[in-house]
């Protein structure tokens, strides 16, 4: 039987740094307000012409680097991505294959927002096990930027531009396989994070010409309380139907949203410090970006170490929610 296999990880992000003083310039903030209440201290920003795909490429060239497998035998790309580089098509995924030099790849995107990883995770193992495909390119990829309204103080100080990417390739080693990947969604909270941006829900010619209907838009404190509770029963959820104990998880890798969310999680499943995964304070929220980005933090840093379980949580707008549990498999371990 075939397994799939986390063999490598890769990140990126933009040279320019926004940070919350110079947020404090643009609207009625100050670096005190915004790190009390979300734990952020900057965030990357793409330059004007650098694209989604862009980011992304970058991402995936380090992770097929590292990964030990050639470019030439990666068979699909998946690119989970609220910020694409066109409305509807082509996907960002196959103007990702197109700058990597790939034909005649499987591609497409997803769209979970920020679960968006964890989704592309659940596919490719599926595919992967089904033994459709032997090695796909996962990516998370945003440019959010593209999409925040910089006069709205409760979106504007959140996000950021960045990508992260890993290669997912097939083995028959079942102590280097993904252990188990949880996915959901409940489209009837969708109206506390959406972007009402001229899709068929809401035309362009019924928005009235209003600027902001193509940005993000979001209820703070009722998205708080819910991905508090969602996160911390999805991994209680994906932890006792694999009968393992959180005290075995060596890296807890939350959605890097918000520091106060992430604390709350960590401490309602009792993980410790130096268990949880924190890198929202230099990057904001990248949305499906995050959790490949953070767990490339801690490749990069030398913490994370061949075998060892990685658990990742994530919520995002739809609502989407997924865990995963998935030992880093790198082929020269």
């Amino acid at each position: 039987m075939a397994y799939a296999a986390l063999r490598s990880i890769g990140a990126y992000v933009p040279q320019k740094i926004l940070t919350n003083d110079d947020l404090a310039k643009m609207v009625d903030t100050s670096d005190e307000w915004i790190s009390k209440r979300t734990g952020i201290k900057e965030r990357h920003i793409a330059a004007q012409d650098e694209t989604t795909s862009d980011l992304g490429v970058q991402a995936a060239l380090k992770a097929i680097e590292r990964s030990s497998i050639a470019k030439e035998d990666i068979d699909m790309i998946i690119c989970a991505t609220i910020s694409p580089d066109y409305f509807c098509m082509p996907s960002t995924a196959t103007v990702i294959s197109k700058k990597l030099g790939l034909g005649n790849v499987t591609a497409f995107d997803i769209s979970a927002a920020c679960t968006g990883f964890v989704y592309t995770l659940s596919i490719a193992k599926a595919f992967i096990e089904s033994g459709m495909k032997k090695n796909i390119l996962i990516v998370g990829a945003e440019k959010l930027s593209a999409i925040t309204d910089y006069n709205d103080r409760g979106t504007c100080i959140l996000f950021g531009d960045g990508a992260g990417a890993a290669i997912i390739s097939a083995t028959d080693n079942k102590q280097e396989a993904i252990i188990d990947v949880n996915t959901g969604a409940d489209g009837t909270y969708a109206d506390l994070l959406m972007t009402p941006n001229g899709g068929t829900g809401s035309p362009h010619d019924a928005l009235d010409g209003e600027a902001n209907a193509c940005f993000m838009q979001m209820k703070g404190n009722e998205t708080f309380k819910v991905a508090v509770r969602t996160l911390t029963n999805d991994v209680k959820e994906i932890l006792e139907s694999n009968s393992i104990e959180s005290s075995a998880v060596k890296h807890f890798v939350p959605h890097q949203a918000n520091y106060r969310i992430i604390k709350a999680v960590g401490d309602a499943l009792g993980m410790t410090s130096e268990q949880v995964v924190v890198t929202v304070a230099k990057y904001g929220n990248t949305s499906g970006a995050s959790i490949p980005m953070a767990i490339n933090d801690i490749y990069e840093n030398g913490s994370l170490k061949a075998g060892e379980l990685l658990l990742l949580d994530a919520f995002g707008g739809g609502l989407t929610w997924g865990s995963a549990l998935v030992p880093f498999s790198p082929i020269d371990s």
